[in-house]
């Protein structure tokens, strides 16, 4: 009788997460539409939603036109009754944004902070969101938390931030940065926090590998609603994976890592470590950008169809490069259908829709979905 009366407050449970979770991603709904859409009964939809009104998180807005009988009331979440923060730490930046209960963006700001291991930069980093927050005008009390994006392998289970090449960090406990903070802390990886924005306004059945290729290269495999973290917290590093035999050095001290020969530097240092001036300087057919470019793209188009060859699955561009890339995805469409084995007719590979920030919103979404798997 226990073991039933557990298993019906986890259906329950699990109904309600994901009815709250289907009203925020399609907006304005129904009772019916949701009972059809996600298989349940028209009472236990209309309960859900009942609840949730009385606990502020829904909210009737009008009624639907009649399709011949009574008038469906309108539902949607009220997309401020929480709010979520979202850090992103790279090594000479941090990143702020601020969104709300649906994951939009109601503000964001990057600034130059070089990253210094220690209490002192986090103490500054603290003062920083604060002051954002102020800004801002958010109200404290609807703040869930602050989801931390940053450059390393984080390992939930031992709650550390294990290593990062990048900013010469090993084993941080996580209370050693949180501590400094006056919300509650989540930690992600800067390129599973880029996969999770891209994932949490997909269809569910979705799976797709993000390819992060900003000043380092990282990688996640996101698939039905979360990430595949791996073993060790270290699925998708494909950085960091061999391109070369005894090729470039790589920052992690091996030699030909995908890392250093696709970091977005390889595109930003010929424009005065400008990005966006590179592709300028491509547009208008600069001879010496068109021939870096496709030097780049010969190394991505074959880690690109490595992947896609590993996976199956479309592989979505995000980082600096993915953000500006635009029209000169096709270069490397071509390049990567040349290379594949089963000539793909319909394109695997696509730029990331979020150009901005897309690692601070991550994290900040991170933080809403721990929310809604709580209610």
């Amino acid at each position: 009788m226990d073991q039933k009366k557990i298993t019906n407050m986890e259906v329950k449970k699990k109904n309600r997460n994901e009815v709250f979770r289907y009203i925020c991603k399609q907006g304005t709904v129904s009772n019916p539409d949701i009972s059809y859409n996600m298989k349940i009964s028209l009472p236990t939809a209309t309960q859900i939603t009942k609840e949730l009104i009385a606990e502020g998180l829904l909210e009737e807005k009008g009624e639907f036109q009649s399709t011949g009988g009574r008038r469906a009331k309108a539902l949607s979440a009220v997309v401020n009754a929480k709010l979520a923060v979202g850090l992103d730490i790279t090594k000479n930046h941090i990143t702020l944004l601020l969104t709300n209960i649906v994951g939009e963006i109601l503000k964001y700001e990057r600034i130059c902070q070089p990253y210094v291991s220690g209490g002192t930069y986090y103490q500054k980093v603290s003062e920083r969101l604060e002051h954002f927050l102020d800004e801002s005008g958010a109200d404290r009390e609807k703040i869930l938390g602050v989801g931390i994006s940053f450059p390393g392998i984080i390992d939930l289970d031992k709650e550390v931030i294990t290593y990062s090449h990048i900013l010469e960090v090993e084993e941080a406990p996580f209370d050693s940065v949180s501590g400094f903070f006056s919300f509650p802390c989540f930690f992600l990886n800067d390129a599973n926090a880029g996969a999770y924005a891209e994932g949490f306004h997909e269809n569910e059945t979705e799976r797709f590998f993000y390819l992060s290729l900003s000043n380092t290269v990282g990688g996640a495999v996101f698939g039905r609603n979360e990430l595949v973290q791996g073993k060790n917290f270290r699925c998708g590093e494909v950085g960091h994976m061999t391109m070369v035999m005894d090729g470039e050095s790589c920052y992690c001290g091996k030699k030909g890592c995908l890392d250093a020969y696709c970091a977005a530097w390889r595109l930003s240092g010929a424009a005065d470590g400008k990005l966006e001036q590179f592709f300028c300087l491509l547009d208008q057919g600069n001879a010496e950008a068109a021939k870096i470019w496709d030097s780049y793209t010969d190394y991505l188009a074959v880690a690109v169809n490595n992947i896609h060859m590993v996976l199956d699955c479309d592989i979505i561009l995000g980082g600096y490069v993915g953000s500006c890339i635009g029209t000169h995805l096709q270069d490397l469409w071509d390049k990567v259908a040349g290379r594949n084995t089963f000539l793909e007719k319909k394109p695997f590979v696509k730029a990331c829709n979020y150009k901005v920030a897309a690692a601070a919103l991550g994290a900040a979404l991170k933080v809403i979905e721990a929310f809604v798997c709580r209610i």
